[in-house]
């Protein structure tokens, strides 16, 4: 699978200005009559009943905006009047603020200055006629100087009254303190706006002057509106006054989002250079003011400029890395000469800085010696990524007015945001739409609105569009319009529009936000005003992020308060999703089939429903409802925002954190881009600077340079791929939910067993579409897949997320079988799981999109009825016919003769009490003409060979055997029965069980018969299989049933079996079959998949047959750790591969011991049969770490997601991830589930053809019954020097051959009356005098110094070898051999015995063998 391209920072650089096709803007349209042009430069106050008169160039101010005669000083009528004047001009610095001065009650501010005088030299206090009032100054405070021409300054003055009616005119600010301190006459308040009042200007459409790269890429083309936002208020040609200052470059920002909603972000600066005087007309000139009106000369002392811009475009919102690129790029470009040109710093940038990824999450960029940038990877969050900056909008709106705009945004407003400084524009719009998430903004969305673009304010839709404040300096703005002044912190309404009071809200959600963002507005003025330095560059990687780390914290606050009010508002809308049941109506889309609205609403509180039914008619609501019913690219947000809501649920939702991010810069390297290399000029000498520039060039192709280091991209690329299918990834939110129910599982025995479990099952639903896809009947498999289901919750396994139920719903949608997906659905509402927003996507995807079957009976379901009638009838008649076939026989029905006796053994009990029968399964019917065994009939029913909880082989054909008699419970008096069957007589008595016969002659003699093939009933083909996953014993899990009837019975019998199944199991999740191997050593018989010893069975053996152990060897102190004790050793974390011993706690890396026999040979001629337990032909011993099911999750997950899930089908995968392979062969082989893995061992090097046989057909796929596995509990190739165990030294006295190799003579000590002294004490409940009569042994002289294996788990295999795993309760011996610990620990003391290696298995061990149940042969 090829890997994706790696992300791109950058992907265009465009410079915009004036072309030749731009259009003027203000020709076409309807400009504002009054438009200043000069600044106001100073302000005075007059005293007119002083016969003071206005200045010469001030105008006064008599009125106010409603025409209402204005005084100063009206408070009683021998009060002075006095009034305000102003005047305009650009002779000095403008004015930029003014205020009002209480003298001896406010401290002056600094820069301010006390207009405390007239013009004529009085007093110009305002409460002068007011004896006993305090003194009351005007105040302003001037810009610094030299003036430029495009500074900011105060435009316009004005005077309100409240108590008229009047109000703030839009886009004034208004000073907070009453001009009319007396206590008598109206209040009285001074306006002022601030602008750039600037006038000969023309104004133009941007245009395109340049790009790089110059060919459009084909997953994003350059878009044509760019020019136009680069300078959204237009490509302009200024005429300056000689002498003016050049205004500073202006930062600016956008979001363009495209037709499938994807943004991409721009960062722009404007800057002007100069314009020459010869392109331009008459007309023009005219209008700057460079000709006389009346004889068209040139006008002295005026220069010409225009407005520039240059940008980059990327998908990523590095704004602030994109602002110092930019501001480097113009400095060079004003600057000089150089030796590089400028477009080989632009090309260096584009292509030479890779993206952060997580290994190398910084990119340390250095521009030239004195310019430095750092790029880090981005924060990892659930939260679609945005340019947004909730600090700004409390910066400029302050806490009341951002909830006032989410009350807004929510009920779908028409939003004019405007301000001066274009760069907060674009941040404060971001945070609009981003604080309704998971909500999404469907309408008209422009953070910087072009004036080109200024049509889509009269659009009878909801919009969000920022614009330039000079905007409302040109044009009237609409009348139905919320506008945002984000320079005054002012919201304006129209009578049109006004907006729900934030009452409306719910009262305590909004409470707590509002007090969320007061918190973090006060955190963030002591931020702001606390006095910063600008860091060196050689502290840019330490400092620059631990300076910026306090906001970053802040902004996480600040979006984490708007996501909890989101929460509560919508907390419990899943439970009124409608899912689709039945069959979809053409309008299964609609927002009222997908989500109960009125039942929603019901369920708020009456005072708040107002705004409920606002929000619930919005294009917001409906789009979030399809969203969440059906799949989309928004699943892990909606996933993580349902993981809020849960959240918020709690009793003190206010205390729970709901944002937990990982840390971006979570790695320590850092990538260093070094500046483009200077070519070296004659001799070795620095080459000469001659690229100097008049003003930002045209950038020419040839000297764009190509990728100078391509392997840096290839560093720090992260691979990464879509997965073949995207149902089987877990969200984050799921691996993290995951990973928290693994630490609270591991302090607990059985929740960490349960854990354990529920991370297998996934792993095979993991597996499971390739599984499917490989299935000849994929309706049969998918069935499998559903009783899998099914028996999960029976055994109650925990399942820390709902992948399982997911991918086979998907899989439901794929291969069209909508009604197993309403049955996946109803499971896990039977099994209390609430369906997440992803998983609810797939199964609406899957019932709305696949076909239906038609509602009435068609043929196939009538040939079904039909089929079960006859088979029903067929069953009836089966007695009939065995009742003639016995009256032909010659016995009279009513003769005949009683059954054997059963002899004494039959009723033995075990030494804990329980009997030794289980339930026999219900009377079967045999169909006619099948094999009967008129003696030895219940010994046809003995569950040995039955296939496990669900099939993994295809049934074996009738000639091959099926395993040898027993009975139904599998004890030895069956044996007994199946012995007194043959010519030999009958056998047994009272002396027949373990009791009363030695295990030299009675025991040994029935393994031996049982071992005999001669003496083999033939097998039943017919057999019914036993229920799988019931164990025999006290194996079988609490609340099992004995009686329940498996999913294997009524969905695949023997003669319906998928043939595509993998290979030949010996063991089932739960089969507790004998321990012995092959070759014998217990009383129950061998497994029916056992190879024949001599070759006579009548069938030749597999091509391939793997042996897999678990069983690892402790490095600290040489013990031997089985399955159970690795498993209770794991850790919660799921990079850990280590686990820890029981005896030492030293912690080791556990491994699969795998040993592959190929039975192969190639023909040779007659080839001699093998001697017993020799393999023939090849066979190799290979060993892998044994992975934490958690573990082995996360690297498949991994595997999948970057390779796909095709190469679990391929061979490949044994070479190249053996690892990953040979562990879920284990796990798939321990439950007994069906997976095609073993038959990947024919396709790869551990089983290479031989070259002399021919080629097997392309299309033909290799049977299952060819490769076979068996799983061993014990060590699978122990240390030859060791001491035989004791269950092996049972079947060399017992004169049975071991499995492995030939063992060395037994010890001394270790005789036969020693083992069965152990044996007679472990069946008398005496466990404590077995394990001093071992103890006691192991001192001896003669006796091994060291064993491997612990004296619990010796004392157990032996028992289970003498009796049979059948006939022992191994819950049972754990609770004896406890508390014979416990009358041994005050005699030994426990230190002693855990020296000795005395001590149980823990009992976390303990339950994971009971969850999985034990390997089932040595």
């Amino acid at each position: 699978m090829s890997d994706e391209k790696p992300p791109q920072l950058v992907d265009y650089f465009v410079v915009a200005g004036l072309a030749e096709a731009s259009r003027a803007l203000e020709e076409e349209q309807q400009p504002r009559p009054a438009r200043p042009g000069e600044p106001i430069t100073d302000v005075a106050v007059i005293i007119r009943s002083q016969g003071e008169e206005v200045p010469q160039g001030f105008t006064c101010i008599e009125t106010t905006t409603s025409g209402h005669p204005v005084d100063l000083n009206a408070g009683l009528l021998n009060n002075p009047q006095m009034f305000l004047c102003y005047k305009r001009g650009r002779d000095k610095p403008p004015l930029i603020e003014l205020g009002v001065h209480y003298e001896g009650k406010d401290r002056p501010k600094p820069g301010y200055q006390i207009l405390d005088t007239t013009p004529y030299s009085r007093s110009a206090n305002l409460a002068s006629g007011s004896p006993g009032h305090q003194r009351t100054f005007l105040t302003f405070r001037r810009a610094a100087e030299p003036p430029g021409h495009h500074t900011l300054g105060v435009t316009d003055i004005c005077l309100v009254m409240p108590s008229k009616g009047e109000s703030t005119p839009h886009t004034f600010c208004r000073v907070d303190k009453n001009l009319n301190t007396s206590m008598w006459g109206p209040a009285l308040f001074l306006c002022y706006k601030i602008a750039v009042a600037k006038g000969n200007t023309l104004v133009y459409e941007a245009g395109l002057l340049s790009r790089y790269p110059e060919q459009d890429s084909e997953s994003f083309p350059l878009p044509e509106s760019v020019p136009v936002f680069c300078l959204p208020m237009g490509a302009t040609i200024e005429s300056w006054p000689a002498g003016t200052k050049y205004p500073l470059p202006v930062f600016s920002t956008f979001v363009l989002t495209g037709a499938s909603g994807d943004k991409v972000y721009g960062a722009a600066i404007q800057f002007h250079e100069a314009f020459p005087r010869e392109r331009l007309s008459e007309a023009q000139a005219l209008r700057l003011g460079l000709l006389s009106v009346v004889d068209r000369r040139p006008v002295p002392g005026r220069s010409l400029h225009t407005r520039k811009s240059i940008c980059v475009l990327s998908h990523w919102p590095f704004f602030d890395v994109f602002r110092k690129f930019l501001m480097f790029i113009y400095r060079y470009s004003i600057s000089g000469p150089h030796v590089l040109p400028l477009e080989t710093h632009i090309s260096h940038f584009m292509h030479n800085v890779p993206f952060p990824s997580p290994q190398r999450p910084r990119i340390l960029v250095q521009m030239s010696p004195y310019d430095s940038l750092l790029l880090c990877r981005p924060v990892s969050s659930p939260l679609p990524l945005s340019g947004a900056s909730f600090l700004t909008l409390l910066q400029n709106l302050g806490p009341d007015n951002a909830v006032a705009l989410l009350v807004a945004v929510l009920t779908e407003q028409k939003l004019l945001i405007h301000s001066l400084r274009p760069d907060v524009l674009t941040s404060v719009g971001e945070a609009l739409v981003a604080m309704i998430f998971p909500l999404r903004w469907q309408c008209p969305y422009i953070p910087l609105c072009p004036l080109a673009l200024a049509d889509v304010l009269c659009a009878p839709v909801p919009f969000i569009v920022g614009i330039h404040s000079s905007y409302f300096d040109l044009y009237e703005p609409p009348r139905d319009v919320i506008f945002v002044d984000l320079d005054t912190n002012t919201i304006f309404q129209s009578e049109e529009r006004k907006l729900l009071s934030p009452r409306a809200l719910p009262r305590r959600p909004c409470k707590v936000l509002l007090a969320s963002l007061h918190s973090l507005s006060q955190q963030l003025d002591e931020l702001l005003s606390a006095p910063g330095e600008e860091e060196p560059p050689e502290l840019v990687l330490s400092d620059a992020e631990a300076a910026g780390a306090r906001r970053a914290q802040l902004e996480l606050e600040a979006r984490a308060a708007f996501l909890r009010f989101m929460a509560c508002a919508l907390r419990g809308y899943r439970s009124f999703l409608r899912p689709i049941a039945p069959a979809p109506a053409p309008a299964g889309r609609d927002a009222g089939s997908l989500f109960a609205l009125q039942g929603f609403l019901r369920s708020r509180e009456r005072a708040y429903q107002r705004f409920y039914g606002q929000l619930l008619r919005t294009q917001l609501f409906t789009q979030f409802i399809e969203d969440c019913s059906f799949a989309s690219d928004r699943e892990p947000c909606l996933e993580f925002f349902d993981t809020c809501v849960d959240k918020v649920d709690l009793e003190k939702p206010e205390d729970t954190p709901l944002m937990e991010l990982d840390d971006p810069r979570g790695g320590e390297h850092t990538v260093f881009i070094t500046p483009p290399e200077q070519p070296a000029g004659p001799d070795g000498a620095e080459p000469p600077a001659r690229y100097r520039y008049d003003g930002f060039p045209t950038l020419c192709p040839e000297l764009l340079e190509p990728p100078r280091d391509p392997l840096v991209a290839q560093l720090c690329q992260a691979r990464s791929s879509a997965p073949s299918s995207p149902a089987p990834r877990r969200t984050k939110q799921e691996m993290k939910v995951a990973q928290r129910v693994a630490q609270k599982s591991s302090a607990v025995p059985e929740l960490w067993a349960r854990c354990l479990l529920g991370h297998c099952y996934g792993l095979w639903f993991l597996y499971l579409p390739t599984h499917v896809r490989a299935a000849p009947a994929k309706l049969r498999a998918l069935q499998l897949a559903y009783d899998v289901l099914r028996k999960m919750e029976q055994h109650k396994v925990v399942l820390p997320d709902e992948v399982c139920y997911r991918i086979l719903m998907q899989l439901c949608g794929q291969y069209g079988e909508p009604v197993l997906s309403v049955r996946v659905l109803l499971e896990m509402k039977r099994a209390g799981i609430v369906p997440n927003t992803v998983t609810y996507g797939y199964y609406n995807k899957a019932v709305l999109e696949s076909k239906w079957p038609a509602g009435t009976q068609g043929g196939r379901l009538r040939w079904a009825k039909l089929r079960n009638v006859v088979l029903g009838a067929a069953q009836f008649r089966q007695p009939l016919r065995q009742r003639e076939r016995r009256s032909a026989a010659g016995d009279p029905p009513g003769d005949q003769p009683p059954p054997a006796p059963r002899p004494p053994l039959q009723r033995q009990t075990t030494w804990a009490g329980r009997s030794l029968r289980d339930p026999a399964p219900a009377p079967r019917l045999v169909k006619s003409g099948s094999l009967s065994f008129p003696r030895g009939e219940g010994g046809t029913r003995m569950g040995l060979g039955e296939p496990p909880l669900l099939p993994v082989t295809p049934p074996l054909p009738p000639s091959r055997p099926r395993g040898p008699p027993g009975s139904a419970d599998g004890s030895l008096s069956d044996i007994a029965t199946d012995e007194s069957g043959g010519d030999e007589g009958p056998a047994g008595g009272p002396g027949g069980g373990p009791g009363g016969v030695t295990p030299r002659r009675g025991l040994a003699a029935k393994l031996q018969q049982l071992l005999s093939p001669g003496k083999r009933p033939p097998p039943r083909p017919t057999e019914p299989p036993r229920e799988p996953g019931a164990r025999r014993g006290s194996e079988q899990r609490d609340g099992d049933p004995p009686s329940r009837r498996s999913p294997a019975e009524t969905l695949l019998r023997p003669r319906e079996r998928p043939e595509s199944t993998a290979s030949e199991s010996s063991v089932s999740l739960g089969s507790e079959l004998d321990l012995s191997d092959a070759s014998g050593g217990s009383t129950g018989a061998p497994k029916s998949t056992e190879p024949s010893s001599d070759g006579t069975a009548g069938t030749e053996p597999p091509a391939l047959e793997v042996l897999l152990s678990s069983c690892s060897r402790c490095p600290g102190c040489a013990g031997l750790v089985f399955d159970e004790e690795l498993m209770a050793g794991w850790t919660s974390d799921d990079s850990n591969l280590n686990t820890s011993c029981p005896f030492c706690c030293r912690s080791f890396v556990p491994f699969l011991s795998i040993e592959i026999r190929d039975f192969r040979r190639p023909p040779r001629g007659p080839t001699p049969v093998p001697l017993p337990r020799q393999p023939p032909g090849r066979w190799e011993r290979v060993a892998f770490a044994y992975l934490s099911p958690l573990v082995l999750r996360k690297e498949l997950e991994s595997l999948v997601e970057n390779e796909g899930g095709e190469l679990l089908a391929r061979p490949e995968l044994v070479d190249s991830h053996p690892i990953i392979f040979w562990n879920l062969v284990w796990y798939f082989q321990r439950l007994a589930l069906p997976s095609n893995l073993p038959l990947l061992l024919l396709g790869s090097q551990h089983a290479p053809r031989d070259p002399q046989q021919p080629l097997p057909p392309v299309l033909q796929p290799p049977e299952p019954s060819r490769v076979r596995v068996r799983l061993l509990w014990d060590v699978l190739s122990p240390d030859p020097e060791s001491c035989p165990p004791l269950y092996v030294l049972w079947r060399i006295h017992s004169n049975l051959p071991p499995r492995l190799h030939p063992w060395g003579p037994p010890p001394a000590p270790f005789s036969l009356t020693f083992l069965e002294a152990l044996l007679s004490h472990v069946g008398l409940n005496e466990v404590h005098k077995a394990i001093g009569l071992f103890l006691e042994t192991l001192a001896a002289p003669g006796a091994p110094r060291t064993l491997h294996r612990s004296i619990y788990r010796e004392l157990l295999f032996l028992t289970l070898a003498a009796l049979g795993r059948e006939h022992t309760d191994i819950a049972a011996f754990d609770r004896r051999y406890r508390s014979a610990l416990g009358k041994l620990g005050g005699a030994l003391g426990r230190d002693e015995l855990r020296r000795r290696r005395a001590q149980p298995p823990s009992a976390k061990a303990s339950d994971c063998r009971r969850t999985f149940g034990a390997p089932p042969e040595c």
